[in-house]
């Protein structure tokens, strides 16, 4: 199994295409095709960037064509809430898919939600693939927990991380650095927390390198674990990023 594994795009397509062509795929049918290779990703497709919408129906052709791998993420789960008629708060870059699906007309807008609900109910909480090789996982992953039944603090690990409790003063939860733990013998890809390159640690690898905070958006490239990047065209937003020992 050869993969390329994006990192968080929220709602930067034009990074996402340009990343794609340079992965050396080529668009068939409105879906981007290689021949030995197939794109997977770590989830949060949408929010904070420009062009979530279009993201997202990307997305939905793969899904359609059974060529999606997507492990879903803390901003995939609110717009499912969302799309099915919770209260959820339009904060932490939702409003900026809220307000692209607001332009729409009202019967595109509910065709769109209609179709997301049916995408995320879709998915795995995880991708567990190449027999156990590979685990692709949005926030990450403990090795004890790979395997196991579903339970909420499974749930809660892949999309939020290894919360503490406690927040920043932007109001996001402080995380532990639970990569420095694990020793499990599967490569764990995820994202969630912007760093400004690509991060391994042990058998895990971080790939959201924060282009909708003007980093880069970036693949790994599975099983040769290369990394392959391209800069963002957003503003470049320090603070943003966290630093690790």
């Amino acid at each position: 199994m050869k993969l390329d594994i994006i990192g968080d795009i929220h709602g930067c397509y034009d990074e996402l295409l340009t990343l794609i062509n340079k992965l050396g795929y080529t668009f068939e049918s409105d879906i981007p095709v290689h021949k030995e290779r197939q794109l997977a990703f770590v989830g949060d497709a949408m929010d904070r960037g420009p062009s979530s919408v279009k993201t997202l129906e990307l997305m939905f052709k793969l899904q359609d064509k059974d060529r999606l791998i997507y492990s879903p993420g803390n901003h995939c789960n609110k717009l499912y809430r969302l799309s099915i008629g919770r209260n959820v708060q339009q904060t932490h870059g939702l409003e900026t898919t809220v307000a692209e699906l607001n332009a729409l007309p009202p019967k595109e807008k509910r065709r769109f939600l209609n179709r997301y609900k049916r995408f995320y109910e879709a998915l795995p909480l995880y991708a567990n693939l190449d027999d156990g090789k590979i685990i692709i996982a949005h926030a990450g992953i403990r090795e004890q927990m790979i395997g196991e039944p579903f339970s909420k603090k499974i749930k809660s690990f892949v999309l939020y991380g290894d919360t503490t409790g406690e927040t920043l003063p932007d109001g996001r939860p402080v995380r532990r650095d639970w990569a420095k733990k694990y020793h499990g013998d599967a490569w764990i890809v995820y994202g969630h927390t912007p760093v400004l390159e690509a991060r391994f640690m042990h058998r895990t690898v971080n790939v959201d390198t924060g282009c909708v905070f003007g980093g880069k958006l970036t693949a790994i490239r599975y099983p040769e674990m290369d990394v392959v990047s391209v800069p963002s065209s957003q503003p470049f937003i320090p603070e943003k990023f966290t630093q690790f020992d």
